[in-house]
């Protein structure tokens, strides 16, 4: 007896490949859409309840030139999330996760408010809660992407600048977006591999020092 079995359709084997794939979320920031509004940064103070005088995202700017010959240039900062976090290596009560998806969050249980995941952060993009006195930082707003949503961030860019989705889906926007232009990473030398794209990315304001106000 020869015993014949029909292979599923091809929709069907792609469909349970990408439900099987593992996921890597990634965010995409388009600097030259960015025009300094900080919506952005408003929209996540709004939508993680951050306290005065702290932020998880913001937006440096610079001026670079002489008049009547300068320019101004913004750069939106958000955690990198990165493939290779050392926050999460440094922290004495692993308090500092990695999900599977590549997000880094930080376990308000366990979190003591050593400071080590922020002195071994070579972002600056952590805080101390001047509330709860734990340490928070951006989560790519994990509560809205576990519900099938976006970051506030991104939903709130009025110019598309901000774009966020699964890098390992070459449908998605994202991985088209990162196919198709010349990214860039803040400080890939460090080798942490961030997951926060730029396009268009300026070293200066990089670089540059910027106060961060309540």
């Amino acid at each position: 007896m020869i015993l014949r079995i029909k292979n599923p359709p091809k929709a069907e084997i792609d469909r349970m490949t990408r439900e099987t794939k593992k996921k890597r979320y990634a965010m995409l920031i388009d600097l030259r859409k960015c025009i300094g509004c900080n919506t952005c940064a408003v929209a996540c103070k709004s939508e993680n309840n951050v306290p005065l005088s702290v932020w998880r995202s913001w937006v440096k700017k610079i001026e670079k030139g002489k008049y009547p010959n300068c320019r101004v240039f913004f750069l939106p900062i958000v955690c990198n999330n990165c493939e290779k976090p050392i926050c999460v290596t440094v922290c004495p009560v692993k308090a500092s996760i990695q999900r599977p998806d590549g997000i880094v969050y930080i376990d308000p249980h366990r979190c003591i408010g050593c400071r080590y995941c922020m002195a071994s952060c070579p972002y600056g993009v952590r805080y101390v809660n001047p509330i709860t006195k734990i340490v928070e930082k951006c989560y790519w707003c994990h509560h809205r992407v576990d519900a099938g949503l976006e970051p506030a961030c991104a939903v709130a860019c009025p110019t598309g600048a901000i774009l966020f989705g699964d890098l390992n889906d070459p449908e998605s926007a994202i991985a088209r977006g990162v196919a198709e232009n010349a990214v860039q990473v803040i400080k890939a030398e460090l080798g942490t591999q961030p997951h926060t794209f730029y396009i268009d990315l300026d070293q200066d304001a990089v670089e540059a020092k910027e106060e961060k106000k309540g």
